[in-house]
């Protein structure tokens, strides 16, 4: 008897320090820290994103450890991770891609990121539920990964901060999944 309480013990206190290492958005798990390329990087919100009637993605925003001021369009290294609920088609978030970044920046801003968005544009994959796109930007490159594979690189800090504002700028796809993820509500 001593044995059994100990073990349940024992695993409640186990179940309790995984639950506090992670965030959990319908299901979808995510790390309080992450460390990648040696750098670290501390989880600043994390929400679930619904366009329509649909619940579309969850999502979570880190910084670099010890940045806790969202900075989410400076050159501070930072993480976005989608998680989707749906399938979506390459030619979908395209589409969306562009339509947000012209919407959201200036002409000019536009025509500067324009050829960088179209090379991105190119790289991405269809989705299935379960599935991970990773936006990230160590403070000298931009990286896209779908389900830890990198499918595009770019140096401008610029495009890092257009392609980070389509979830985090003042124009968001939407503004309650933002403040969620910068850790606001």
């Amino acid at each position: 008897m001593v044995a059994l309480a100990a073990l349940l013990l024992g695993a409640a206190f186990i179940s309790t320090s995984a639950a506090a290492d992670s965030v959990t958005e319908r299901g979808e798990r995510f790390e309080r820290v992450v460390e990648e390329n040696g750098q670290r990087y501390t989880l600043l919100g994390s929400g679930v994103f619904r366009y329509m009637i649909w619940t579309a993605y969850a999502g979570a925003y880190y910084q670099l450890e010890g940045e806790r001021e969202p900075q989410p369009l400076n050159d501070v290294p930072r993480r976005l991770e989608l998680a989707y609920f749906h399938e979506i088609a390459a030619e979908d978030f395209a589409e969306a891609t562009e339509k947000t970044l012209n919407d959201s920046l200036t002409l000019f801003e536009f025509n500067q990121v324009k050829e960088s968005m179209a090379q991105l544009n190119q790289q991405y994959r269809d989705v299935v539920p379960g599935d991970r796109y990773l936006l990230s930007w160590d403070g000298d490159q931009l990286r896209l990964a779908l389900n830890g594979e990198t499918l595009y690189e770019d140096s401008s800090a610029e495009f890092a901060s257009a392609m980070f504002g389509i979830w985090l700028g003042e124009r968001p796809l939407g503004e309650d999944f933002r403040d969620a993820l910068l850790g606001q509500n």
